[in-house]
């Protein structure tokens, strides 16, 4: 070892040395914090705060997702001294929902796998997951139907969001294709590599797409069958110990999943907001126009409008809205107020940080 490299290893252990003081200092700053709340662990908007702050701050070589996924870890971890947090997703281990668990709560919680969406709005809703994580859109395959429902008849309230990307990969116990005679995976995945399918494995028919539960599921079937090969994320060939016959074949690179954090807190300003509600109009000409009307009139910018059936009466519909700004903004609550005069249906469901 040249005198040279030595001098720079003893200031990494100078540095990291430093780096453990400080964060045992901050743990224990996070401890006093917490003995001073009122019995909420989880914060969003403080952490979506700090998480900006100290992006704004970067000035690399470490790029700002370097940062968030590294904040995360230390605050997950300073969090679990309060409180370990269990959280509720759809599993079971090895699915992107796991994955998105861990991107938005660390690897200090305890998490709960479900085997599907009612079942993690009902754990929130009894108190035996603190928190849930549920897809709500694919900027490929649109809205996710089940959440959207949910979201209607549950008290839960939306605490946060995050963009996920996915990236799907084709697995098997071998990594060639010329075995492969069956396919398996949820059907989401199957719509997000039509083309790579068609186009690599033109030998299997309809028939030989097999849907499963979750692409986790998926990944366990093809583990106990040498013919077949499963649709999954990275993660799932990890935990079923199967090979990567081909990564990144989703049709659309940029291929995202956007899920929502389920809670039964309300949650305070960050000053990057998103809201989202839901709401009703007669079925009448010009009745969608005057129930969007406040937002332009009070300057609200909407995001996203999706309909969903009603399921009060035939041939009537309820509009899903995501809009900028805090539901105590002063634009925005002004812009509630008169839908609350003009629908026939409004239900609030948060205000969170926007991802």
């Amino acid at each position: 070892m040249t005198e040279q490299l030595k001098q720079l290893r003893n200031k990494i252990d100078a540095i990291d040395d430093e780096l453990l003081r400080l964060i045992n200092a901050r743990a224990q700053l996070a401890q006093q914090v917490g003995q001073k709340k009122s019995g909420v662990v989880y914060r969003p908007e403080r952490e979506s705060q700090i998480f900006s702050r100290l992006q704004q701050a970067n000035t690399g070589p470490l790029r700002n997702e370097h940062i968030e996924h590294l904040f995360t870890e230390v605050i997950s971890i300073c969090r679990a001294l309060e409180e370990p947090l269990t959280v509720a997703y759809l599993g079971p281990q090895g699915t992107f929902s796991e994955e998105a668990v861990t991107k938005r709560f660390g690897s200090a919680v305890n998490p709960m796998p479900c085997s599907s969406i009612d079942d993690i709005f009902r754990k929130v809703e009894s108190g035996a997951a603190n928190y849930g994580v549920v897809p709500v859109e694919n900027s490929t395959e649109g809205a996710v139907g089940r959440t959207m429902d949910l979201l209607l008849q549950s008290p839960l309230k939306i605490c946060g969001e995050l963009q996920l990307p996915i990236h799907q990969c084709l697995m098997a116990q071998q990594a060639g294709l010329s075995a492969i005679r069956k396919i398996y995976s949820h059907p989401q995945s199957f719509a997000q590599c039509q083309t790579w399918l068609n186009e690599n494995l033109q030998n299997l028919t309809a028939a030989d797409r097999i849907d499963a539960a979750s692409n986790a599921d998926a990944a366990r079937q093809a583990a106990a069958d040498s013919s077949a090969a499963a649709i999954a994320g990275k993660q799932a060939a990890d935990v079923f110990g199967l090979k990567i016959c081909a990564a990144n074949i989703e049709d659309n690179p940029n291929n995202t999943t956007r899920f929502l954090v389920i809670g039964n807190q309300d949650v305070a300003r960050s000053g990057k907001d998103k809201t989202s509600l839901a709401m009703a109009t007669p079925n009448r000409p010009g009745a969608v126009h005057e129930l969007l009307a406040p937002f332009a009139q009070h300057q609200v910018s909407m995001t996203r409008l999706e309909s969903r059936p009603s399921r009060a009466s035939l041939w009537e519909y309820v509009f899903f809205t995501d809009i900028a700004g805090h539901q105590e903004d002063e634009n925005v609550a002004r812009a509630l107020q008169a839908l609350r005069d003009n629908a026939t249906f409004l239900k609030v469901f948060g205000s969170y940080p926007a991802a």
